[in-house]
């Protein structure tokens, strides 16, 4: 476990809380089960290209992360405090119980080697790759490689259809909590968003502090906000009754 200094300034954690505290360099991918009733906080370091990432029912891992559903279901393809992380079964993966940054994009898919020769001119690493490389270590593979979430990026839907990076979404020192509501594997990959125009390969590191929260409460923001939401939760609460 690293000791890495807390850069964020609001909403600190009580270090006897704490079961795991790492950084990802840039470029380098992380993966870890994240205990249901535990939270997964990310912390934006230095200004971040993005963040890629996948998840799974840690107990199933047939199921997983379902970004069309999560954008449809409540009416939003741009995450925020409040929201969920439904899985294609119509649970609840992650509930976003934190947000300083407020831009997280579940439309634009992730870096791979053909995007990053296009833009980079060499193989540097790509999330793509990343999440393989993370899966084949767990018995999975290239089949289940979904659509994944972008944390830290602001895309723009032009009128065409089309998407467009949006420069200074997150700051250094942005985090999100996401709160497990089952036990879920996450996948993270530090490599910059497939539509930052940036041509120089710098991403920045990231943090990832795994900590004991609290339960929520009857009054819970993301258990609460909608019926649908909390037909969610009542699915997912009844893999463990």
């Amino acid at each position: 476990m690293s000791t890495a200094q807390t850069t964020e300034h609001s909403l600190e954690i009580d270090p006897t809380l704490i079961l795991w505290d790492e950084i990802i360099p840039g470029g380098a991918y992380w993966s870890r089960v994240i205990q249901r009733g535990t939270t997964l906080r990310i912390v934006d370091l230095e200004g971040s290209r993005g963040l890629s990432m996948l998840c799974y029912n840690a107990d199933n891992g047939v199921e997983r992360y379902n970004a069309a559903d999560t954008a449809k279901i409540q009416f939003n393809a741009f995450l925020k405090k409040g929201m969920v992380l439904y899985s294609d079964m119509g649970r609840v993966l992650f509930s976003l119980t934190e947000d300083t940054c407020g831009h997280h994009d579940t439309l634009a898919g992730c870096s791979n080697v053909a995007t990053n020769a296009a833009k980079y001119g060499d193989d540097s690493r790509n999330s793509r790759d990343n999440f393989l490389l993370a899966l084949t270590k767990r018995n999975m593979g290239k089949k289940d490689i979904m659509p994944n979430l972008n944390l830290f990026s602001q895309v723009a839907i032009e009128p065409d259809g089309s998407m467009t990076w949006v420069e200074g979404a997150s700051q250094a020192g942005c985090f999100v909590d996401l709160r497990a509501e089952m036990n879920v594997l996450a996948i993270l990959s530090n490599c910059p968003h497939v539509l930052d125009p940036v041509t120089a390969y710098d991403p920045k590191p990231i943090r990832v502090v795994v900590w004991k929260s609290p339960a929520p409460g009857a009054d819970d923001l993301c258990r609460t906000a909608s019926p649908e939401a909390i037909r969610g939760f009542q699915n997912t609460d009844a893999l463990f009754i």
